[in-house]
């Protein structure tokens, strides 16, 4: 347990960030899943949509540090071909 003052508010601190970064994590997982119900479907004009949504919402996470950059980069690559790759 936090024995000083400063140490006492950073655990509080630490608590209350990471319950937005929880927060900001589970709205990166819903973009990506929403892409890639949109690309089963085999619709591609909504899977682009969904697609170009999604990088938005990928790209401000990563610029925030809760994700690193290359993982931003290796979703959206990946979601990317997959669209691609529709008939």
């Amino acid at each position: 347990m936090a024995n000083t003052a400063q140490a006492r508010k950073r655990a509080r601190q630490a608590v209350k960030r990471r319950e937005h970064n929880v927060g900001l994590r589970s709205k990166l997982r819903t973009a990506i899943k929403y892409v890639r119900k949109s690309i089963e479907t085999g619709d591609k004009a909504a899977a682009k949509k969904a697609f170009d949504e999604s990088v938005s919402i990928v790209d401000s996470i990563a610029d925030k540090g809760i994700i690193h950059k290359n993982k931003a980069a290796r979703n959206k690559s990946r979601l990317s071909a997959a669209i691609k790759s529709m008939a």
